[in-house]
């Protein structure tokens, strides 16, 4: 929203300047991108061209001899329309201009003091200046007077802020919102519009009617002017259009734009004549064709709202007429349309077709009071300035409710929710300011109610008027409180609750540190992935979770693995030629079951390439690398002896190995995945594993018992065996350990060989077995006969032999 200065101080008196102004918005939470002049140049006059001719050295440049008041000033043009007797505007020497400071020169040996400018060289825009500004220099009437001030003399001596408003505050997308904010901010009363006009005889309900055939328009109005004289603007109407950032057309159609400006209530304008005695606003039909004022032909649905004539469609409601009834050079009786539609109607409508000041404020809703108001200024405004017949009467549907919205809130819950002890007088001074009502006990207060008087009042009722479209609740007046009393007028202080140490923060940060002594890098990526993506490394049953709205088709719905995100990650660091890529990830994954949201908190891994083992040891990633991460992690949280590794049939995710991959289960419960990605996703071999930490942390620990370190040294042993492929490592581990009873204190894979030397169907696995005993060293008679003890469960059981 632009706001120009000059036209907010029709309503509110201000007496700072711009820069402040804007600060000044932006503490009571009102951003905005930039302010200034809305021509910043200096030094310019109005100049009369007293001589011109051809410079002797140019075939397109001219010397003029240019009076400016005080002197006549020689200066080389290059204009095409420069031309004796032209008043124009001069840049004097030293002027400052948005292009650069303007000095005395020499011009292919012509001496020139100054520059005759056109409307873009003083920071107009291209879309508001006319033909011969765009080609040459501004030609001002005959009757400008020469040596004045040019800025002043175009009324262009306004000042321009770009807010960057919040979605929620439509009621400052309009000239009496910001006077209202502005009130509210200085402590100053806001004036009333100029609403009066008068009417003719003749009543516009005798011959045309409005008919309203669906829910989702609540009010329209249509009220006519005749005899109406299509011309151009005054000069303070198109100059408050171009620092507000529209362009001035006419003065049938400047008034339209003007007014909602002025009022933040769209309005629209059909040519009378067009029309058959007849508005109906409905729902489109599914293919319904409209040619838009734009000229382009509109293929409609069930969803648009259209104004019709009882025929066809003439109209998208909030969005764009049709050009069959647009205001043209030619007409003279007008329709004024003022309405209120549906906001979300109109946004999904705009988003298809185009978006317009109308539509994003229907969009952001509408004070129904100010289609009103709306109407009567747009009735007075062509009658002024269109020499328009107003017709007495207004043809209408009104099913909206224009009372004010009362809230009743007390002074302990305001106090209590800002954290300061603002005073009651205070309080209601706040709600003054901004031009609320206030009832207590029943009566409207005068607000000259006294601390002493409010002694014993807990409780009032604030009467918000329909404007601020923002306040709905309690918490929403203890904002405008908090805004207008001035967020730095709170004193900081320390919250009085009883607290106690959680846990939830202590366990996840435990982990993270965990992840990070193991060598691996935590990440943290979008929750968001295409709809392709959004189920891979999962088997579950429930549904996807999209966005209506997604910004980009490649993040358009939420994932329910992280994995898929970490797997972009790997890919953009392998394009970059990082090979070595180990990291994890803590985050939200989210599903969607029959009616029932929720997410859920996951841990991921994923690893490729060499990993690092510590100083000067790095070893190939494979699944035994992922296994023991696994491990680590599961015996850190306490859940050691309880966790397996285990292979289950149509259970494993699609996109996992089928050859190398297995699940996690605690106490027999899935919990987790953990193998190689498969080939057609990732060529080269990466690994990643997934808990569920949700479910896992559900399943309680009991306290961690520790043991003293035996005094007395410890023996370790190799034993490598030959087995079947189908047998597992983990069984092979749990037979080791049976056999090996408690000397046995520690069992490490540390091989699993497959090649030369081993039969097809046999594969070779190594453990590293360690020894040791609590109350004595064991003697090599001992450990051999134990080592023998689990070489013959081995051959019993799993027909194991020892490699050779």
């Amino acid at each position: 929203m632009k706001l120009s200065t000059n036209f907010v101080k029709d309503y509110v008196d201000i007496d700072v300047d711009v820069k402040t102004l804007a600060e000044d918005m932006t503490r009571v939470g009102n951003e905005y991108d930039e302010a200034g002049k809305l021509v910043n140049a200096t030094k310019l006059v109005v100049g009369e061209v007293k001589e011109c001719e051809m410079h002797p050295d140019s075939d397109h440049l001219h010397i003029c001899k240019v009076d400016v008041g005080n002197e006549i000033l020689n200066i080389v043009c290059g204009a095409p329309n420069v031309r004796k007797g032209l008043k124009v505007i001069v840049a004097l020497d030293g002027a400052e201009l948005p292009g650069g400071t303007i000095k005395r020169g020499v011009i292919r040996g012509q001496e020139s003091n100054g520059m005759l400018c056109s409307m873009l060289e003083l920071g107009i825009e291209h879309k508001y200046v006319d033909e011969a500004d765009k080609t040459g220099i501004h030609e001002f009437p005959a009757d400008a007077p020469v040596g004045a001030d040019a800025i002043e003399y175009m009324q262009m001596q306004d000042d321009v802020i770009d807010f960057d408003l919040t979605a929620n505050r439509g009621d400052l997308l309009s000239i009496l919102g910001m006077a209202y904010e502005i009130g509210a901010i200085y402590d100053k009363k806001v004036r009333d519009i100029d609403l009066k006009y008068s009417e003719i005889d003749d009543d516009i309900t005798n011959s045309f009617k409005v008919e309203v055939n669906t829910e989702n328009c609540s009010i329209f109005l249509a009220k006519a002017v005749k005899d109406i004289q299509i011309g151009e603007s005054p000069t303070f109407i198109k100059n408050r259009l171009i620092a507000s950032g529209i362009r001035p057309i006419n003065n049938v159609v400047d008034i339209s734009n003007y007014v909602m400006l002025e009022t933040g209530q769209p309005l629209h304008f059909y040519d009378l004549d067009t029309l058959k005695g007849k508005i109906e606003v409905r729902m489109a039909k599914n293919g319904e064709k409209l040619i838009t004022l734009d000229n382009v032909e509109r293929t409609l649905s069930d969803e648009d709202i259209v104004i019709s004539d009882g025929e066809r469609a003439i109209g998208l409601a909030g969005v764009m007429g049709g050009l069959d009834t647009e205001i043209t050079e030619n007409t003279k009786n007008v329709l004024i349309e003022s309405a209120i539609f549906n906001g979300v109607k109109v946004r999904k409508t705009s988003k298809a077709i185009l978006r317009s000041e109308a539509s994003s404020r229907f969009e952001k809703g509408l004070d129904p009071n100010r289609t009103y108001m709306a109407m009567s200024r747009a009735c007075k405004l062509l009658q002024e300035y269109a020499a328009g017949k107003v017709l007495k009467g207004m043809a209408k549907y009104d099913n909206e409710n224009l009372e004010n919205r009362e809230i009743e809130i007390s002074f302990e819950k305001i106090n209590n929710v800002l954290g300061m002890d603002i005073p009651k007088k205070d309080v209601l001074d706040v709600f003054r300011r901004l031009a609320f009502e206030v009832i207590i006990n029943g009566n409207k207060i005068d607000y000259t109610e006294t601390e002493e008087e409010l002694k014993n009042v807990e409780k009032i009722i604030v009467s918000v008027p329909r404007r601020r479209g923002d306040i709905s609740i309690k918490e929403d007046l203890i904002e405008e409180v908090g805004r207008i009393y001035g967020v730095d007028n709170i004193v900081g202080r320390l919250p009085e609750m009883l607290l106690k140490e959680g846990s939830y923060d202590k366990v996840y940060r435990g982990i993270r540190n965990k992840m990070v002594d193991l060598g691996l890098n935590e990440t943290l990526s979008y929750i968001l992935v295409n709809d392709k993506e959004a189920k891979y490394f999962t088997k579950d049953d429930t549904e996807l979770v999209s966005l209506l709205d997604p910004m980009t088709e490649e993040r358009n719905t939420l994932r329910h693995s992280i994995l898929p995100s970490l797997l972009k990650i790997y890919e953009y660091n392998k394009a970059r030629n990082n090979k070595d890529v180990s990291i994890f990830e803590i985050g939200k994954t989210f599903y969607k079951k029959d009616e029932e949201y929720g997410e859920k908190n996951k841990l991921a891994v994923l690893a490729t390439g060499e990993f690092y083992l510590g100083v000067g040891a790095k070893k190939q990633v494979d699944f035994y690398i992922l296994k023991g991460i696994t491990e680590e992690i599961m015996d850190y949280l306490g859940y050691a002896g309880r966790y397996s590794i285990v292979i289950k049939e149509n259970q494993m995710p699609e996109e996992l190995h089928p050859g190398q991959s297995a699940l996690i289960s605690v106490n027999n419960d899935i919990i987790g995945i953990i193998g190689r990605i498969h080939p057609l996703l990732a060529k080269e071999a990466v690994y990643v594993m997934e808990i569920d930490l949700d479910k896992l942390l559900d399943k309680k620990v009991g306290k961690m018992k520790y043991k003293e370190i035996s005094r007395f040294p410890s023996v370790k042993k190799d034993l490598a065996v030959v087995v079947d492929k189908k047998v597992l490592s983990a069984d092979v581990a749990t037979l080791i350990k049976k056999a090996g009873g408690s000397s046995l204190t520690k069992i490490e894979l540390f091989d699993v060989y497959t090649g030369k030397g081993i039969e097809e169907n046999k594969k070779s696995i190594a453990y590293s077995l360690t020894f040791e005993k609590m109350d004595r060293t064991l003697t090599d008679d001992e450990i051999n006969e134990i080592l023998n003890k689990i070489i013959e469960i081995l051959e019993k059981k799993i027909g194991a032999e020892l490699r050779k």
